[in-house]
């Protein structure tokens, strides 16, 4: 088995490392457009407008409350119907991953900012501040210290959900394998080389994740 997976590396390192680039271009892309959306989302959760609270619930709750892969077949399908310009199917895939995690980084951000002692928030409008000026200079810098924690969690997420573009032939790091065992017909060792990536991947963002979060720990003291 290690003599298999060492030939298949010395010959396919190469579509190993695209698939890795490929991989961590998704899950950058999708994890900036996920942040954007997942910051008005939960500020429109935080509306005292009925209508747009439930409509924020509504779409929190198919997110969060539906299968991935499901989610990705659908705008897969849906997306090159509704849209008046052509798109690859790269760009659906991204665009479901991005609309995905935003539900999730919305409730990080909902979470992080309502864990601030409202205290804070009475004080700040008691000494005439208006909210505005209050959630940009008491309650964020605050709730980011609560909210980067999370989202890297949520990062460490999306670069093991980025498997599934491998479903549509995405250009990433299970493609990469499906390749491989294609080309060399030896399945378990082509798919252990992947694994291995994955695991040292996140496992050394997990370990950075734990660095940061043990620093805000330490600075709120």
């Amino acid at each position: 088995m290690l003599e298999q997976i060492s030939r298949i590396w010395s010959r396919y390192s190469g579509v190993y490392l695209d698939g890795l680039l490929g991989t961590l271009w998704l899950s950058l892309v999708t994890a900036v457009f996920a942040v954007l959306i997942g910051i008005a989302v939960s500020m429109l959760k935080r509306s005292k407008i009925r209508i747009v609270k439930v409509i924020v619930d509504f779409y929190i709750e198919i997110l969060r409350g539906t299968p991935i892969l499901l989610q990705l077949y659908f705008f897969w399908l849906l997306l090159p119907k509704i849209v008046p310009f052509e798109m690859s199917d790269t760009a659906c895939i991204v665009s479901a991953l991005v609309v995905n995690s935003s539900a999730y980084v919305a409730e990080d951000i909902r979470s992080g900012i309502q864990a601030v002692d409202d205290g804070q928030r009475e004080a700040g409008v008691s000494l005439g501040m208006s909210m505005r000026h209050v959630m940009q200079k008491i309650i964020l810098p605050q709730a980011i210290r609560n909210i980067m924690p999370a989202l890297g969690n949520e990062f460490i997420s999306i670069v093991k959900a980025t498997s599934l573009a491998s479903v549509f032939f995405v250009s990433e790091l299970t493609t990469a394998y499906r390749t491989v065992q294609s080309a060399t017909f030896l399945a378990i060792p082509s798919l252990l080389i992947s694994g291995l990536i994955y695991l040292v991947l996140t496992f050394s963002m997990s370990r950075v994740v734990g660095v940061v979060e043990k620093r805000m720990k330490a600075y709120d003291r």
